[in-house]
């Protein structure tokens, strides 16, 4: 059997885009996340009705991502997993916003979904790759043989988790610790790493 790394990326790889925007432009509202609203599609719902009040446009966001870097570490660990498995980044993020870290990432596998952008640069609406897709992606490389070992630090993370081999809560907050006691925490790349190792030596046994 072989071994894939699934992973989420913001809050693990890369600080939250969104809570960034918020202290830049000054928006309150939109330092809103899926730790904060579980259902992903009530929260962009919220979002993209802020942008729209505000006139933000892509460009504004854009602006900001290109201001951020990944968490210090980040880089090396990923570099560490690509060296002994294969590795797929599962986000809820969007192409438009994730290009600059995944250079900075040195250009890791990863899914994630669409915005709907207008002539004039305006955010008209986002479009799902597929519906609960970090669940599906783990399901369909279940199926494909692979051992899959994944982590993340949210709510909509908690499905893929499941559905993996073996599954890793990374600096969630304490409500998310408490809901799903079954999935270890790790707190650091440092307490991760044994971790993947593990599961990575399992699937190898398997």
């Amino acid at each position: 059997m072989m071994n894939i790394i699934c992973s989420d990326l913001e809050g693990v790889f890369i600080p939250e885009i969104w809570i960034n925007v918020a202290e830049k432009t000054g928006i309150e509202e939109l330092k809103l996340t899926t730790r904060d609203i579980p259902d992903y599609n009530v929260l962009m719902k919220k979002r993209l009705g802020i942008v729209d009040a505000h006139g933000l446009k892509l460009a504004d966001i854009t602006d900001v991502i290109e201001t951020m870097d990944p968490m210090d570490g980040a880089l090396e660990f990923v570099t560490w997993m690509r060296e002994n498995a294969q590795l797929i980044i599962l986000s809820d993020t969007f192409e438009q916003f994730a290009g600059p870290f995944m250079r900075k990432l040195g250009m890791p596998t990863l899914f994630c979904h669409q915005l709907k952008i207008d002539e004039g640069g305006r955010i008209q609406d986002y479009c799902l790759r597929q519906q609960d897709q970090k669940r599906k992606a783990t399901i369909a490389l279940k199926s494909l043989n692979y051992h899959v070992t994944a982590f993340g630090d949210s709510y909509n993370d908690v499905t893929m988790l499941k559905e993996a081999d073996q599954g890793f809560l990374f600096c969630p907050p304490a409500k998310v610790i408490e809901e799903f006691p079954q999935f270890p925490v790790a707190t650091s790349y440092d307490e991760l790493k044994p971790l993947v190792q593990a599961s990575l030596d399992t699937g190898a046994l398997r």
